[in-house]
């Protein structure tokens, strides 16, 4: 933890240039929260390496967590699911639209990578019937744009993730869960400079 600790410091100590650069590494950190798309609602968290291929275009990896409980529908029946973190590894792409000499600089981005689903443990008040879900992970993608102001920087993304099979504990299938979702997300990074200057 505490080499850590220093590396994040130290990047942050000599990360003293004055512009997003072609070139510049950055270190991104990002809080939120989450609506799956059949309802619910969570926590994310993510960490994401980026290199700046241009002045206003850069590429990294996004990896995440996002901790949620949805709703389930079955048979007419809406069910709270409890669910712990799904983690994610997604490459991205972010353009910036950014004007010379400003620190307000929105972006729109995508990307592409793995997303491992968790299990689900329904909790319907009448039983306690075992429902399994199809827990393998699954090639998703996801949608964003957003702003950054300085170091700071604030955004919304859209994940797409393939559907899930629910299954009893026979194994007799019971219908399929969205395992999409929105983030609404506030961080900042470190390195790479800063907008605006």
């Amino acid at each position: 933890m505490k080499k850590i600790i220093l590396t994040a410091a130290a990047v942050f100590a000599f990360a003293n240039g004055y512009s997003q650069t072609e070139g510049g590494f950055r270190v991104g950190l990002d809080l939120g929260y989450t609506i799956p798309s059949n309802g619910g609602g969570g926590i994310l968290f993510s960490i994401e390496p980026k290199y700046n291929i241009k002045d206003n275009m850069n590429v990294g990896l996004r990896i995440g967590a996002a901790a949620m409980v949805r709703d389930i529908k079955s048979e007419g029946d809406t069910e709270s699911a409890k669910v712990s973190a799904n983690g994610s590894y997604v490459g991205t792409y972010d353009y910036y639209f950014n004007k010379s000499g400003k620190s307000f600089v929105p972006y729109l981005g995508g990307g592409a990578g793995y997303y491992s689903i968790a299990n689900v443990e329904i909790n319907n008040g009448d039983n306690n019937d075992e429902i399994a879900l199809d827990a393998n992970g699954k090639m998703g993608g996801l949608l964003r744009g957003g702003f950054e102001w300085g170091k700071f920087r604030m955004g919304l993304e859209y994940n797409l993730v393939p559907k899930s099979t629910l299954q009893d504990i026979n194994g007799a299938d019971l219908g399929t869960i969205s395992n999409s979702y929105l983030g609404i997300h506030l961080g900042f990074y470190v390195g790479g400079g800063k907008w605006g200057k």
